[in-house]
């Protein structure tokens, strides 16, 4: 499912195990986790993460696409991307984590953009983040993503869907 996506600023490089140490140094601050829980990985850890999620997903139902995030002016990595698609491409989940030294700069309104455009174009319907109510910067990522916030609260987070209608 993964391929390179460029966007004006941005490139979206399919997750490799490789990544994982710079990815590890993006991911580092504690803070980045107070809204998606968890605590940061170690570069061992996150390489093993990383392994599991270039094998793909067990469930032959859902195919995961997985990518990080390089900002090409400055020829670094400053988070990844993600979306799992079922339903035999027609619903999406994605998700988006930018490090905490890049925020603030659209990169993650840019790539989850770019995500979504491609998910479309390749016959997703329904696109769906979970994003927590308090999570103002996500928030606003998933609405200029095309995303609108539903009255839907699973495990403590609002469901934002976007809906896309069947051409003609």
């Amino acid at each position: 499912m993964a391929r390179t996506v460029r966007t004006s600023r941005l490139d979206l490089l399919p997750l490799a195990v490789a990544h994982a140490e710079e990815m590890a140094g993006v991911l580092a601050d504690p803070a980045l986790h107070t809204f998606i829980g968890g605590a940061p990985l170690t570069p061992t850890e996150l390489r093993s993460r990383y392994e599991r999620l270039a094998a793909g997903s067990p469930d032959p139902a859902a195919v995961w696409g997985n990518w990080v995030v390089r900002l090409r002016a400055e020829d670094r990595l400053t988070g990844t991307v993600q979306a799992t698609v079922t339903e035999g491409g027609r619903v999406a989940e994605v998700a988006w984590v930018i490090g905490t030294e890049w925020q603030g700069r659209g990169i993650a309104r840019e790539a989850a953009q770019a995500l979504v455009a491609v998910l479309v174009e390749r016959g997703a319907r329904t696109i769906v983040a979970h994003v927590h109510p308090d999570h103002t910067a996500s928030a606003r990522v998933a609405g200029a993503a095309g995303l609108t916030p539903t009255d839907r609260v699973e495990d403590g987070e609002v469901r934002w869907e976007r809906r896309v209608p069947d051409s003609p």
